[in-house]
């Protein structure tokens, strides 16, 4: 990828990258206090955990009082990623409920030579029910399981004819290329799937399904980002997939093409990432103002001011470094495509 960027083009955001290391420096150094800081009472107060001497045989109405503000605000400091996973809920909903979910038969129609479907003893008509206990309903669910466990042995219920078979298979780490030339690093076990005239059947749900479904969906995504933040610190997946404004856009134009359904969806997607990258224990982040609560509440007593300041300087340099990360992936795969 970088060998693809001209050198002129690539060194300012290089030089960007290293740029951020002294501006983080500087945060430290020279940028003033929080404008405000809100504290909560003592947590010997809020959890009861004062001598037995000082223990009023009934709780005060102040200290009742105390204990719903402290709840109300970790419930404030959550209340935004909260939003953003209800969002995308409803969203999906909506599309189950009048658009309906689009489907169509796990059948095999091709098996590549010397896959992991070929090793396995997959054969072309087989039909997949059902992949580790979990029921496969169509070829989309199929794909979702694989794509995100490479290198993992999967078992497999297979109908074949008359007969229902268990097979065994691996699927291979492999780059994909999408329809819109974006390549994706997923499992792959090599079978294909050819879509006909009516294969694809557009099933509408009643709202309580379609609820479900979509808080299923909603989960899907949420697993599979954990999925993919782990794998890159554990170096099975590359960081280069994270993307910034410029790849949103990007993307955003191609799924427009498809039709409205795709860029709604494509809408909660975005909205469920939103709320994730909020709860980080990221100072500045509502996950950062979480995690002080939260280790004031273990603590007995906040933070103090210097701590908090600090906290706060560090998590601002690490979100300015990520968005330079993100915009210096975007230009390179805006330049390579």
């Amino acid at each position: 990828m970088i060998a693809s960027l001209p050198l002129s083009f690539a060194e300012p955001v290089l030089l960007l990258g290293l740029l951020s290391l002294p501006a983080l420096w500087w945060l430290l150094r020279v940028m003033p206090p929080r404008p405000r800081r809100i504290e909560f009472p003592p947590t010997r107060l809020l959890f009861d955990i004062a001598p037995k001497e000082e223990t009023p045989s009934r709780t005060p109405w102040w200290l009742t009082a105390l204990r719903l503000l402290a709840a109300a605000l970790v419930i404030l400091a959550a209340a935004g990623p909260i939003a953003n996973f209800i969002l995308a809920i409803v969203i999906f909903t909506g599309l189950f409920t009048f658009y309906g979910k689009p489907s169509t038969s796990a059948r095999v129609d091709k098996v590549e030579a010397n896959s992991a479907a070929a090793t396995a003893g997959f054969q072309v008509g087989d039909i997949v029910t059902s992949i580790d206990g979990s029921k496969i309903e169509s070829f989309t669910d199929m794909q979702r399981i694989v794509g995100v466990r490479a290198g993992e042995k999967l078992t497999f219920t297979v109908k074949r004819g008359d007969t229902t078979l268990q097979l065994q298979g691996t699927p291979q780490l492999r780059e994909v290329k999408d329809p819109f030339g974006n390549v994706h690093r997923l499992g792959v076990l090599g079978i294909t799937r050819q879509t006909a005239a009516g294969d694809v059947v557009t099933e509408r749900v009643d709202p309580a399904t379609a609820l479900w479904l979509g808080v299923k969906e909603t989960w899907f995504v949420i697993d599979r980002t954990f999925a993919y933040i782990g794998g890159v610190f554990t170096g099975r997946e590359a960081a280069d997939q994270v993307g910034g404004p410029l790849r949103i856009a990007q993307i955003s134009g191609q799924v427009a093409t498809i039709g409205l359904a795709a860029l709604v969806h494509l809408a909660a997607v975005l909205s469920i990432s939103i709320g994730l990258l909020n709860l980080f224990p990221v100072p500045l982040l509502d996950g950062g103002h979480l995690l002080f609560y939260a280790v004031e509440a273990v603590r007995g007593r906040p933070l103090s001011d210097r701590a908090q300041e600090m906290g706060f300087r560090i998590g601002l340099g690490l979100v300015l470094m990520l968005m330079v990360f993100a915009t210096y992936n975007d230009i390179l795969h805006l330049a390579a495509s």
